[in-house]
């Protein structure tokens, strides 16, 4: 059985000062389509020691944007707190926009949305499922920072699922509620009840 991690590679690791706190910034890279995606470690952990970590894909509009259509960029910024916090941690930023069709698609989708569609159902008109992410980098970018066992900060399950399925040990689960807008109420609420996400539903009403 052929190794399906071959092709992810670590390429250096550098400080990142942050307004959060002093950071490790890890680049690894993609080499069957050269794409790019980083880890901010925090802190030291020992090799058995359970390590919070965010899974966050790309979300430009939201993470640098700052965006209120969707929770990305609030997320992104409670994780990091939250790590900082914590004492320790791992944040995986993975590049892969709009939950894998990419920016300008998004984009495409977003106008449908304008149009009435809800978000999975916009990227069903443009051809795509409601969810093309891969998460199998993750398991690259733990190993290179020895981390096996860890609290996932998520409200989505299929995070959960892939990390076990890598050989991962998500000892327990840490929701992330956090970044509900008025513009945002009902792209959570079908992140909830179309793709399975455990957000409490009490915060969207």
């Amino acid at each position: 059985m052929s190794n399906p991690y071959t092709s992810f590679k670590f390429v250096s690791s550098a400080k990142l000062p942050t307004r959060f706190g002093q950071f490790v910034i890890h680049g690894f890279l993609d080499e069957s389509n050269n794409q790019e995606h980083v880890a901010l470690s925090y802190g030291e952990w020992a090799e058995d020691d359970v390590v919070p970590i965010r899974i966050h894909s790309e979300c430009l509009t939201g993470d640098a944007l700052f965006s209120t259509k969707c929770d990305c960029g609030f997320q992104l910024e409670k994780a990091l707190q939250n790590i900082v916090e914590n004492g320790s941690g791992v944040l995986l930023y993975l590049r892969q926009e709009g939950r894998g069709i990419g920016l300008l698609n998004k984009i495409k989708a977003y106008s449908l949305q304008d149009e009435g569609y809800d978000t999975v159902e916009a990227n069903e008109h443009l051809g795509f499922d409601a969810d093309l992410r891969d998460y199998s980098i993750c398991k690259t970018m733990l190993d290179t920072l020895k981390v096996k066992r860890v609290e996932l900060m998520t409200n989505n399950p299929k995070k959960c699922t892939a990390l076990h399925n890598m050989g991962i040990d998500v000892v327990r689960l840490k929701a992330i509620d956090h970044g509900v807008t008025d513009a945002n109420k009902g792209y959570l609420k079908t992140k909830t009840e179309k793709l399975g996400h455990t957000f409490n539903t009490d915060h969207l009403k």
